[in-house]
Formats: structure tokens, C-alpha cells, sequence
């Protein structure tokens, strides 16, 4: 990416800080003169003829001669200085003044020449503390200036370019998502053939939003449209936009559609476009609050009344339900493209698009770990290739084995193992049966899924761990899947009831999630007794504004009932856990102990203790 805006750029602020070091080091080299400079001992002046006479008497031990000024030592160490004549010799003077040549012999009269580098050191030395000062008034002149471009800068967009000469991502990096790929397709043919569309009246789209969950792909999809739309593709955050000052949004907006103006025809890609784009009226600060203002600039800039400026706005986001209406509309976003969670065909394609620059063994079933990682967005696949390369590297292997890629499931969906995490032996056991009534319940029901794997190695915060993972991907559940899944979350505090007679705090997290299920089975699915109606608003808003005049649509007497579903919910699945715990008690030992032993059992080694497959129950 190119940044636009030259005042973010870090060139100026590189000189800024280079001419502040050459400030400091002048000022440390002056001191540096003045610190280690020769100090004289001080000098007293004196007439020629005091210094004709203390030559007599014998008390100066030298001259030196500069110029007409004499420079006097005396034979009891304390220094003078006299002026004579320009053209007169010291050596005549003195011969005039009576002394003998034997007396004028023995004082060492030494004539010091002048050149020009102590002259031009001398008017050095007397200009550096002025050109000192000039250089510190012209860095804090420049500083100034740099803070106003700043400030008339503050309301200039910050969008920047792709540049097409660096990485360039196409359709073909982007593996599933075929419709939501083809809707772009047509965008990018738009504006590389918009003859063919115009021909028979289709006007091009103002704006098309990418709706889908983290991790799906949007953002990705984004930069392959850049890569092959030949036109100039701005991107920017949505939070960017957002500032403290009001009005400073709305100016960035109108910056940045100039800028796409002038460019046309041009992509503007908004990434997390709920930042500003949030349903408008919900705040406390009423249509002055800065998100708002910058809203309304959004609108009006995408349906204002210019007119075929070939300008699509592409945006990004994964809370649709907040966006205001108004954003929703076509004539602003004309078109909205899901990008969905991939399903087991699109998993094996971007599996093998993360593996390409990876040397796979030829064990590698890329089939079998899409099976695997049912609900894994693209972004969770690209880390689980990564992770399985990493610990491939770790263990000096050269490729990558089918052994590293199960592993990274496993650290992926649970957690990194803990090993360092030591329990007692009581603490083990308790774990141990725990985590064998999940999987034993949950196998000896119909609707759950199969049990991947059971282990009592600490993953993440969990002492054990027990993974289900279902044969194919599910779109719909049913009311006997969610009761079967809540029996199965509450084998494991069974299990400690029925083994120990006590129950631990390591069944928190299953109730929480059982009475989880219960709730949305009752409040949400209509799955109860109380009717075909949804109990409470589905509005996960966190707006102050709208909380505060947000009221309950059910009555006291009505929460009273749904209280009293969820628990009836509960207490069946925990009698439906504990019956199976109870007559499977043998099994449940055997597992165990061999759980204690191995620490961690497959699929297979799980499925053996059955007599019969899950499927003939």
C-alpha cells in the first residue's frame, strides 16, 4: 500500500530529527571548547620601559614576539605583556636601551609568526555561538511550520493506494466462496468493459457490501478485486474515520471521494464500515454526535447529485443488523454478497491453497482434515496449515506430515497442551470419569455427534478435554439434537455424582453451556411448551441511547414460566445422563482406567468398548 497523504509520511520526520541531533552535537562540541579550551594564567600589562628595565636587572627569563605585542615570562614565573613599536626590533630596543648583547643573549626572545588558519579559527570560534543560535531558531521555525501543515492536514483522508507492483492477490488465491466471487467478477468486468453493460441501460453498482462472519474472507476478497481491476483502489478503515472533533469525519469523506473522483474510475474499499456506519439516532449525542455527522457525509456522497462519476464503494462487515437503513438502500449498496463459513468441498480447496508453498508428505489427506474442521473459517484453516508447517520445523522435519496437520486441529479447536499443569492422582481420576460420562452419554444418544477423541491432558483453561465432531456439515438442529447435546454436557457432573458422591467446580463450564442451550430452545426456537413466540428482543445493540428505552416484551408472570421451562429442560437431560451413567457404570471403569493409563484416546480406541455402532442404537 501506498499512503496518500503525505504528511503521514515518516521522510519529514526523519529530517526533524536528524537536524535536532546536529543541534545537539554543535552544542556538545562548544562546550567540549569551552571545558577542555587551555587556560592561561593571567597576564598583567606593563610599559616598555618596566620591561627594558626588569630586563636589566635580569627578571625576565623570555619574550615571545607577536606582532607589536610582547608576551613576558618572568624568572619568577608570573607573565606580563607590553606593546612596541610595529617596526622596531626588541632586540634593538633593548641594544638602545644600554644592555650588552651577552645580557640581551640570555633571554630567549622568540618571534611568533601569524598565519591565516589562526585567523580563520579566531572568527570561527567568534561566529559559532551566533550560527548556534540561527540553527535553533530555524529548527523551531521549521517545527512550527510542520505542526500547521499537520493541523490544516487533520481533515485530509488517510485512504491509501494499493500498489499493483507488490504482492497482488487474484481470484484465483481465493479458493471457495464462488458466488460471492462471481458477484465481484461482474463488478471488476464492469469497469474494465463498461460498454457491454451500458449497451443495453445496466448502470454500474454505487456500492457493494460484503456481509459475513470473521475470519470468512471479505477483506481478501477485496484485495483480489484490486489485483484484477486495472483501476486505481483505495482502501481505508472505517474507523479512520472517527475522531474526537466533530466534523473532522465528514471533511475526511469528502476528501476521499474527491480523490476517487479524480481518479475514476476507482474502487473505495471501507473495511469495518459499522464504525461509522451504526444505525443513526441510538446515541446520547443526537444528530451533532461525530459518527452520525460522518454518516450522513457517507450517504450523501454515494446518492448525492453528481451523477456517473464511475466511483463503487466495496465495504466490509460482520454486524450487518446495526447498519442504518438509509446505508441499506439501493442507490448506496446496490448489492450485498454473504460470505459464508466454507463448506467441506470449499475447505479442501483452501487447504490446498495454504499448502502450496508447503512440502506435504504423501500421506497428507487434505479430504480427511476438512471432515475434520467442521464451522472453520478460512482464516482458522490458514492458521491451522501454519501451525502444522511450525511444528514440523519444531521436530527438524523437512514436509509437513499428516501427524502435524491432526495436531494442529486439535491445538486449534482446544487449546496448546499443558503438561506442565500436574495433578494429583485424586484430581486425575476425577478428570478421568468426568470427561468419559461426556463422551459415554453423549455416544449412547442418537443425535450427537461421534466422539473425535477423549483426554485428560490440561488444553487451554480444561483439565480434560472430550471433542465431538459430526460426519458431515449441518446447516439445521433439531429439538432432540439440543436435548441430547445437554444430556451429554451434563454426563460429566454426573459421572462425579455417581463415582465420588461429590460434585466439583470442573462442571461450571457444562452447566453454563447447558442452560445456554435451554434458554435459546425457549426463548428463541419456539422449542417449548409456551408456544411459537420469541421472548425477549434478538437486539444486541450497545447503544446507550436505545437502552435506555428499551423495555421487556414479556411480562413478570411470563418470565416466571420461562424460568421454570429452562429448569424442567435441565433436570431431564440430568435424569437422561445419569440413568445412562448408572447402567454403563462396568464401561465407564474399563475406559477410565485406560484413560489414566494412555492419557488420551482415539476415536477407534473409544468406539471398541461398544458392542454396537452408535448407528444401531
Amino acid at each position: 500500500m501506498n499512503d496518500i497523504n503525505m504528511n503521514d509520511s515518516k521522510g519529514p520526520q526523519k529530517k526533524q530529527n536528524s537536524f535536532l541531533y546536529l543541534i545537539i552535537i554543535a552544542l556538545v562540541v562548544s562546550a567540549g571548547f569551552l571545558m577542555w579550551s587551555k587556560t592561561e594564567t593571567p597576564m598583567t600589562k606593563i610599559a616598555l620601559n618596566t620591561v627594558i628595565e626588569e630586563a636589566k636587572k635580569g627578571e625576565i627569563e623570555s619574550i615571545n614576539v607577536v606582532k607589536s605585542r610582547l608576551d613576558i615570562t618572568r624568572t619568577d614565573g608570573t607573565k606580563e605583556y607590553a606593546y612596541k613599536d610595529g617596526d622596531a626590533s626588541i632586540m634593538d630596543v633593548l641594544e638602545k636601551s644600554g644592555m650588552s648583547k651577552e645580557d640581551i643573549a640570555k633571554i630567549g626572545i622568540e618571534v611568533i609568526p601569524t598565519d591565516s588558519g589562526d585567523f580563520w579559527l579566531n572568527i570561527f570560534m567568534s561566529a559559532f555561538p551566533i550560527l548556534l543560535i540561527v540553527g535553533v531558531l530555524a529548527y523551531m521555525m521549521k517545527q512550527a511550520q510542520g505542526s500547521n501543515n499537520q493541523a490544516m492536514s487533520f481533515g485530509k483522508s488517510r485512504a491509501k493506494l494499493y500498489d499493483k507492483e507488490k504482492s497482488k492477490t487474484t481470484f484465483e488465491d481465493v479458493a471457495g466462496a464462488e458466488e460471492a466471487k462471481q458477484e465481484l467478477v461482474e463488478i471488476v468486468d464492469f469497469l474494465k468493459n463498461p460498454a457491454k453493460y451500458l449497451e443495453i441501460g445496466a448502470k454500474i453498482p454505487k456500492g457493494v457490501l460484503l456481509v459475513g462472519q470473521p475470519g470468512t474472507g471479505k477483506t481478501l476478497l477485496a484485495r483480489a478485486v484490486a489485483g484484477e481491476a486495472d483501476v486505481p483502489f483505495f482502501s481505508i478503515s472505517g474507523s479512520e474515520f472517527v475522531e474526537m472533533f466533530v466534523g473532522v469525519g465528514a471533511s475526511r469523506v469528502r476528501d476521499l471521494f474527491k480523490k476517487a473522483a479524480r481518479n475514476a474510475p476507482c474502487i473505495i474499499f471501507i473495511d469495518e464500515i459499522d464504525a461509522v456506519g451504526r444505525h443513526r439516532g441510538a446515541g446520547m449525542g443526537g444528530g451533532h454526535d461525530e459518527r452520525e455527522q460522518t454518516l450522513n457525509q457517507i450517504l450523501t456522497e454515494m446518492d448525492g447529485f453528481e451523477k456517473d462519476t464511475n466511483v463503487i464503494v466495496m465495504a466490509a462487515t460482520n454486524r450487518p443488523d446495526i447498519l442504518d437503513p438509509a446505508l441499506l438502500r439501493p442507490g448506496r449498496f446496490d448489492r450485498r454478497v454473504v460470505v459464508d463459513l466454507p463448506d467441506l468441498q470449499d475447505r479442501i480447496k483452501i487447504l490446498a491453497v495454504h499448502g502450496r508453498n508447503k512440502p506435504l508428505t504423501d500421506d497428507v489427506n487434505l479430504e480427511k482434515i476438512a471432515k475434520h474442521t467442521p464451522g472453520f473459517s478460512g482464516a482458522d484453516l490458514e492458521n491451522l496449515m501454519n501451525e502444522a508447517a511450525i511444528l514440523a520445523a519444531r521436530n527438524a522435519r523437512k514436509k509437513v506430515h499428516m501427524e502435524d496437520l491432526e495436531k494442529s486441529i486439535e491445538k486449534v479447536v482446544m487449546g496448546p497442551e499443558r503438561k506442565s499443569r500436574v495433578l494429583n492422582d485424586q484430581e486425575k481420576k476425577i478428570t478421568a470419569y468426568h470427561e468419559v460420562g461426556h463422551a459415554v452419554v453423549g455416544h449412547m444418544t442418537e443425535h450427537c455427534d461421534p466422539v473425535q477423541k477423549v483426554s485428560i491432558i490440561s488444553r487451554g483453561m480444561a483439565l480434560g478435554v472430550t471433542w465431538f465432531v459430526p460426519d458431515e456439515d449441518k446447516h439445521l438442529y433439531s429439538k432432540a439434537k439440543f436435548e441430547d447435546e445437554m444430556a451429554s454436557l451434563l454426563g460429566g457432573y454426573c459421572a462425579e455424582e455417581v463415582f465420588f458422591n461429590d460434585v466439583t467446580t470442573g462442571a461450571s463450564n457444562d452447566l453454563e453451556k447447558a442452560t445456554g442451550i435451554a434458554r435459546r430452545m425457549v426463548t428463541e426456537y419456539g422449542m417449548s411448551d409456551m408456544g411459537q413466540v420469541i421472548y425477549g428482543e434478538k437486539n444486541h445493540e450497545v447503544f446507550i441511547g436505545r437502552d435506555l428505552g428499551h423495555t421487556k416484551n414479556y411480562s413478570e408472570e411470563r418470565a416466571t414460566q420461562i424460568d421454570k421451562c429452562i429448569t424442567e429442560y435441565i433436570n431431564v437431560a440430568y435424569k437422561r445422563a445419569k440413568d445412562t451413567i448408572t447402567k454403563n457404570k462396568d464401561i465407564m471403569k474399563k475406559i477410565a482406567e485406560e484413560l489414566l493409563e494412555k492419557e488420551s484416546l482415539s476415536r477407534e480406541e473409544f468406539v471398541k468398548f461398544f458392542p454396537k455402532a452408535k448407528s444401531a442404537k
